[in-house]
Formats: C-alpha cells, structure tokens, sequence
C-alpha cells in the first residue's frame, strides 16, 4: 500500500466549494483507504495499492461523479512530496512573501512555466524542480506577478496546482501524526 498526497485543483476558490469531509466520503467510495483531509484547501491523504497516475484518475473520476464538475487532482507519493518541499531553493520564510510549490504533470507546461523566470522582476523567484516550479513573492500581490498572471490560463487547469509551502509541510506533518 502506497500513502498519497492529492492536491485538488481550485476548490474553495473560484465558485468550487467543497466540504472536506464529503470529498473524504467520495474518496473512501472510490476504494481509497486511510483517507484523511488537511485543511479546507484541497489536499487529502491517502492509501492506495495503484501507481499515481491511476489514482489520479480515480480520484478525479470520484469528484466528477459525486459533485458534478470538472475536477482535475494532482497525486504523487509522500515520500516525492516531502523531497520537493526540501529542495525549496529559496529561503523558506522570508518575511513579507510568500513561498510556493506550483506542481505540473505536463513537461511542456513545466518548461512554459520555468522560462517565465527570465521575465519575472528581482522580487519574484522562479526556479525549476523536478516536475514542479519553486517561487517567491512579496505578499503584497501574488495575483498580479508573473506566474500569477499566467496561472489563470485554461490550458494548466488539469496538469498543475499551487501550494504554500506552508501548506505542504502541514501535509507532511499530518503524514507523520499518522504512523
């Protein structure tokens, strides 16, 4: 049995709102075990005998059927999780920004999103991981910076999402209170 991390594509933003303790119902009804909600963000873990990608699927496949919309779910290992919130290549609480992970499941969208670095002003950091874009920015507009701007595009809605860092290391933690 594998433990998961899902990421859920907009929910409690942008006219989807979800109870966390319905997605973990839709969750346990599609087969998943161990299911726990972190947050009202969208970030749920779970066991499952199946490769990512096909609890992805199944976990977006869960969401469409119980809720009616067009869930897109992001899901990866916590033990890649936990190495991606290491390998934050800026200082991780820097006062007066914010850190973020944007995780992407597409390479051509990874590589659309990494070249934005080229373009971004001092005060926002943009740095490619593995299979994610590490960034940085005052907390005074994130909507208005040079990944915000982009992410809105329709054309990332099912092959990336954005976490604070914060959030991933409450997931992580969450991953360890739980044996």
């Amino acid at each position: 049995m594998t433990r998961y991390a899902a990421f859920l594509r907009g929910v409690n933003v942008g006219g989807v709102n979800l109870r966390m303790a319905d997605v973990a119902k839709a969750f346990e009804g599609a087969g998943f075990t161990s299911v726990r909600t972190i947050l009202a963000s969208g970030n749920v873990l779970l066991e499952s005998p199946s490769k990512t990608a096909a609890v992805r699927a199944t976990a977006e496949r869960a969401l469409r059927e119980a809720f009616g919309y067009d869930a897109w779910v992001l899901a990866y290992d916590v033990d890649t999780v936990a190495a991606i919130a290491a390998a934050y290549p800026f200082e991780r609480e820097k006062p007066g920004h914010h850190s973020y992970v944007t995780f992407v499941t597409d390479p051509e969208v990874l590589a659309e999103i990494a070249a934005l670095a080229a373009d971004a002003p001092p005060e926002e950091k943009i740095a490619r991981g593995e299979g994610v874009v590490y960034w940085q920015v005052p907390k005074s507009g994130t909507l208005a910076t040079t990944i915000g701007k982009t992410m809105g595009k329709k054309r990332y809605k099912s092959s990336t999402t954005t976490r604070n860092l914060r959030t991933l290391d409450k997931v992580l933690r969450s991953v360890d209170s739980a044996g």
